[in-house]
């Protein structure tokens, strides 16, 4: 049975590196030296050749990481690498959970360690060769320690108490965790923005004048009460401009880029926080916030039927049954229908998307959004003609020409 299930692992690897190469081929396919009559208003013929550049490169690093970890995964299953590694753990403690931590402690350091280099490259030749790179090397290695410390902290702290649900409740594991997972998303949805994002970055309540008085004007208008609207310095890192709403209740905030104010007009800024303002008052937030609570009490409950058996840890080469490798094991194998609701969800995040600019088209002004959509592609230089199986599998947002088009039809 357990060398049943590795095959099966390995299979689903295999599929999923060969559909993953095939959507970004056809995705390939739609590239052009000229500019397309379509985009045509939107980009210039030299702007829109140097976005081709930075696809095909992006591409071919692409192909090259994900060809490598490919490989990497095959051999390391093959060759019993995650056994090796739990040998290790139990060398230093019989406790479940210590031997937990060090089983993924060492993996996750090994993986950041051998993907440190790639991480580099992308950042400081790739990025930096089109203009977008604005991180130092001494934010880099920061974020790196900053990382691994909430990474230890908080997944380390999360990791050791579902271990110890499961060690003490029996049956009513999944139960017991999917109450204490939720209540930790719903805590992070709240106090993200408060309590993680300045350990990386600085934000500031954007000040007096004519923005805010704007962006208050319309958020009285809609009825969306909002007090907290802060600037993040996005530039520390990044040329690439961005704005997003988190929190909920009284935490609820809208965070603009500095590099989206300082390469918008008033009115293309509002019409991007009224889109923002449109997820909360269609309740997408608070929607997707349930689908994440479903999708998580389902994972769970089929975790609970299959994770005391000792053939998932055989299955990767273990002698003794565990914890640890078996959700390792159960996660490889769940790959498929993780692929299936993550399409899913990207087809209601795409719907969502849609109702948030008919809103603002509706509620403030369609060709506003629509200039800040632009111009927010051409400097990014996002890919304006992706294949529409690629959108299918991956796209959390509809493509900007077929936003556009919706915005002209309101």
């Amino acid at each position: 049975m357990a060398q049943t299930l590795f095959i099966i692992i390995i299979a689903f690897i295999i599929v999923d590196y060969i559909l993953e190469r095939w959507l970004s081929y056809l995705n390939s396919l739609y590239w052009s030296n000229d500019l397309p009559e379509e985009l045509r208003g939107i980009y210039d013929a030299e702007k829109y050749r140097k976005s081709q550049d930075y696809q095909k490169v992006q591409h071919k690093f692409g192909l090259l990481i994900s060809s490598l970890s490919f490989v990497f995964m095959l051999a390391f299953l093959y060759f019993e690498g995650f056994a090796y590694i739990d040998q290790i753990a139990r060398s230093y403690t019989n406790n479940n959970i210590l031997i937990a931590l060090i089983f993924f402690g060492i993996l996750g350091i090994t993986a950041d360690i051998l993907s440190t280099p790639f991480q580099i490259y992308s950042q400081f030749v790739i990025e930096e060769k089109f203009g977008f790179n604005k991180t130092t090397w001494k934010t880099f290695v920061l974020d790196k320690m900053k990382s691994w410390l909430l990474g230890a902290l908080i997944g380390g702290g999360l990791l050791s108490l579902i271990i110890w649900i499961y060690n003490s409740t029996g049956d009513y594991f999944w139960l017991i965790t999917w109450a204490v997972v939720t209540a930790f998303m719903i805590f992070m949805a709240m106090f993200y923005s408060s309590l993680i994002v300045p350990l990386f970055n600085k934000q500031t309540p954007l000040e007096d004048g004519e923005l805010r008085n704007a962006i208050k004007e319309f958020a009285d208008k809609v009825g969306f009460k909002l007090n907290n609207i802060f600037v993040i310095d996005g530039s520390k890192r990044s040329t690439k401009a961005n704005a997003y709403f988190s929190g909920m209740g009284a935490k609820k905030r809208i965070v603009l880029f500095d590099t989206l104010i300082k390469d918008h007009t008033t009115e293309e800024l509002v019409a991007v926080l009224a889109h923002e303002i449109g997820h909360y008052k269609k309740k997408h937030t608070l929607k997707g916030m349930i689908l994440s609570v479903v999708q998580t009490g389902i994972m769970l409950y089929i975790i609970s039927l299959f994770i005391g058996n000792p053939v998932l840890s055989q299955a990767l080469g273990a002698e003794q049954g565990s914890f640890h490798i078996g959700i390792l094991a159960f996660g490889l194998l769940y790959s498929p229908l993780s692929l299936l609701l993550g399409i899913l969800m990207n087809v209601i995040s795409r719907k969502y998307e849609y109702q948030a600019d008919r809103f603002t088209g509706e509620k403030y002004n369609a060709k506003a959004l629509q200039d800040a959509l632009k111009k927010l592609s051409v400097n990014n230089l996002s890919n304006l003609r992706p294949h529409p199986l690629y959108v299918f599998f991956h796209y959390s947002h509809p493509p900007l020409l077929q936003r556009l088009k919706a915005l002209d039809d309101i």
